[in-house]
């Protein structure tokens, strides 16, 4: 199950086929950083080596974007640059001032490089062409700019939006904490946190805290409002509600993961499970957009 949604529109139904997909991604393909390189990313294969780099079922994509960065202790760095400040004083009769001490940083971390510890991450890509929805597992939005990054790069006039709705879901999470009411489908959890928009910047925050409605009319009565918010949907999947429209900390509640797969090998349980989880993804975006008024379209 994806943790985390930063989501983006595609023409509904977006033709292309995973195979096409594959063929414009292999010109990004993944491969480990050279000596000599900080970052490498490109993209793997979601099931792993000598797969396909679009992974298919029942019509829906799974892409997975892979990062390796090289690790440098900064101690160490700074420690070898003062050695070569060492040397450089004793040939030139003075110290290196800041800038020369910055160069030799530079050079410090140029000539560690190779022996850099290589950490590698990845970041899971959803697409569903039937519905137009592309979603990236990712808590930040810098991460998911990398991922649209590569794909505007790979796919040729990529038709890819940010996802817009009619009402702002600042302004309609305030409104249900104002009534004590979500909207049908969805139940108010006991996260939230609640801002000011003066200049004060103001904020409140709960924590597994019962959302009294009269204490939630008190913040907004002086000027608050909701900019995050804890929800569950249809009983079956937990998360939070973000102003920018991103969806975190999702989980799978016990009605669900019952209809999990209990098939024995590893790739039928995978298929399965990732079947599960974007049909019933799609349903709750569907919900979702709906309780904020439907799609704004440009």
């Amino acid at each position: 199950m994806f943790k985390h949604m930063q989501i983006y529109r595609l023409p509904a139904p977006w033709q292309v086929t995973a195979g096409q997909l594959a063929d414009a991604l292999r010109a990004q393909a993944f491969a480990p950083a050279s000596s000599n390189e900080l970052v490498r990313q490109g993209w793997a294969a979601p099931r792993g080596d000598g797969t396909p780099l679009v992974h298919a079922v029942a019509g829906q994509f799974l892409l997975r974007l892979a990062s390796e960065k090289k690790v440098l202790p900064a101690k160490a760095v700074k420690q070898r640059a003062k050695e070569m400040a060492g040397k450089l004083e004793e040939e030139q009769g003075f110290p290196p001032g800041k800038m020369a001490m910055k160069e030799l940083q530079e050079r410090a971390a140029d000539e560690m490089l190779p022996q850099a510890f290589p950490i590698r991450s990845h970041v899971d890509v959803w697409i569903d062409p039937k519905n137009g929805w592309l979603v990236i597992d990712a808590a930040s939005a810098g991460k998911a700019d990398d991922v649209v990054k590569m794909l505007v790069t790979c796919v040729d006039r990529m038709p890819l939006e940010s996802l817009r709705v009619q009402h702002s879901p600042v302004a309609m999470m305030t409104a249900w904490l104002d009534s004590g009411e979500a909207p049908a489908g969805f139940t108010l959890d006991q996260d939230t946190i609640l801002r000011a928009t003066g200049e004060s910047r103001a904020q409140v925050g709960y924590k597994k805290h019962t959302l009294d409605p009269e204490d939630m009319r008190r913040h907004i009565a002086t000027g608050k409002q909701c900019t995050r918010l804890a929800m569950t949907w249809s009983s079956k999947i937990s998360f939070v509600l973000h102003e920018d429209l991103s969806i975190r900390s999702i989980k799978a509640l016990d009605v669900l993961k019952e209809g999990a797969s209990q098939a024995f090998d590893a790739g039928e349980r995978f298929d399965s499970d990732f079947n599960l989880m974007t049909g019933e993804y799609a349903l709750l975006l569907a919900d979702l957009v709906a309780a904020l008024g439907g799609e704004a379209r440009a």
